[in-house]
């Protein structure tokens, strides 16, 4: 069984092709296509064969996932005998009303993934825009949703739930749903296989531009940074993160713009960018380092606010076998991740600045006297979503937990 994993941006289109039918899952073609839309497109597609980059004219996703097919049928460059042989294109989707799992796409699933686009703003429209498209210009090719949310249905509902009206919860979904589930779900995999056994404590911290922690116990999510949207929890790239809702009045009145405005700044103009004017995680370190106390602040707020659910994460486990930091900051960062685990000893937690500063890109990097292991491990999204396809397919049914 082949698997085509997209991920897909409002003009851009990435894909992996997956061959899950051989019992080492490899990746056997990915590719990208940029500026989707516009009068020249960049092209690239990898195989074993080699690699191919151009530029052309793409239309719209569908004319993208054509390209695809005819890239990965391509007698010099292709992998594919026939087009035929891909069983279906999975989607890392974000958020729909009432709706998570795993779901073959059809007008419902669209419906309530357009019914949250203001929700989740930056996810939602361009993925049920393609969707359609690729439903009304590929309608034998089963697509799948897989859904973020999906990972943390097992928090429980004290953790999920905010003290609002019971109809706002259960009719409405306004509860604190979680996301980067496809990543936190990986990390799970990887740490019991790392540690050597499946009933671990782990928090998985995965950092990039947008960011969460999850408290994982025995392969489960019991708790996610994340709420109700994307833009909750700790400050991201360029987004808000946790904030005062009741501020947005006082806003509205002080500076004359709409709620619409306001929320636009929330989405796009916050996070590390909002305090400091950079939103790469790289540039703020690099302005700190040289005394600009607006990157300094950024950073010293991002850490606080990961160390805020590190700690309570703590508590919800009773403690923890491993916590694990991955996503591009959380891989790539050894600063963010010593100001994060500074001076936990008294939590069993000891960093060794030696192995932090520098290794493979998956290591153990807590000190030999750590009780608590600390790892950096890459994490395999697409890979997830594949298996999470596979598994929908080959039960028969439309939707699966």
């Amino acid at each position: 069984m082949k698997v085509l994993v997209a991920n897909l941006g409002s003009t851009s289109f990435k894909y992996r092709l997956f061959d899950m039918g051989d019992p080492a899952e490899p990746v056997l073609a990915r590719g990208a296509i940029d500026r989707i839309g516009s009068p020249s497109s960049r092209v690239s597609v990898t195989t074993p064969k080699g690699t191919r980059e151009s530029e052309r004219p793409i239309a719209d996703h569908g004319d993208a996932v054509q390209l695809c097919l005819e890239q990965l049928t391509d007698p010099e460059i292709g992998v594919l005998a026939d087009a035929s042989e891909v069983s279906a294109i999975g989607f890392k989707a974000v958020h729909a009303r009432n709706l998570t799992g795993v779901h073959l796409v059809d007008d419902e699933v669209l419906e309530a993934m357009e019914a949250f686009a203001d929700v989740a703003p930056a996810h939602n429209p361009p993925y049920t825009k393609a969707m359609r498209m690729l439903r009304g210009r590929f309608p034998k090719l089963p697509l799948v949703a897989a859904f973020e949310t999906g990972f943390h249905r097992t928090i429980p509902e004290a953790s999920q739930r905010y003290a609002i009206p019971e109809e706002w919860a259960t009719t409405l979904g306004v509860r604190r749903w979680g996301f980067h589930g496809a990543s936190h779900r990986y990390i799970s995999w990887r740490t019991a296989e790392l540690l050597g056994r499946k009933d671990v404590k782990v928090i998985s911290c995965h950092l990039g531009g947008s960011s969460s922690l999850a408290a994982i116990r025995d392969g489960a999510s019991v708790a996610c940074s994340l709420g109700m949207s994307p833009q909750s929890g700790l400050p991201h790239n360029n987004r808000v993160g946790d904030f005062d809702v009741f501020a947005l009045p006082a806003l509205m009145r002080e500076t004359g713009r709409s709620l619409e405005d306001l929320l636009d700044i929330l989405a796009n103009q916050s996070g590390l960018e909002g305090i400091c004017g950079a939103r790469d995680v790289r540039d703020v370190e690099s302005a700190a380092s040289t005394g600009d106390a607006r990157a300094q602040l950024a950073l010293d707020v991002f850490v606080a606010s990961i160390r805020h659910h590190l700690g309570a994460f703590l508590l919800e486990l009773g403690g923890a076998d491993a916590i694990v930091f991955t996503g591009g900051i959380g891989e790539n960062s050894s600063l963010i991740r010593s100001k994060t685990c500074r001076d936990l000893g008294w939590f069993g937690i000891e960093l060794d600045p030696a192995l932090n500063a520098g290794g493979p890109a998956e290591r153990r990097i807590s000190a030999e006297n750590s009780r608590v292991q600390i790892w950096t491990v890459p994490t395999n999204e697409e890979l997830v979503v594949a298996r999470q396809s596979r598994e929908l397919l080959e039960s028969g049914r439309t939707a699966m937990a």
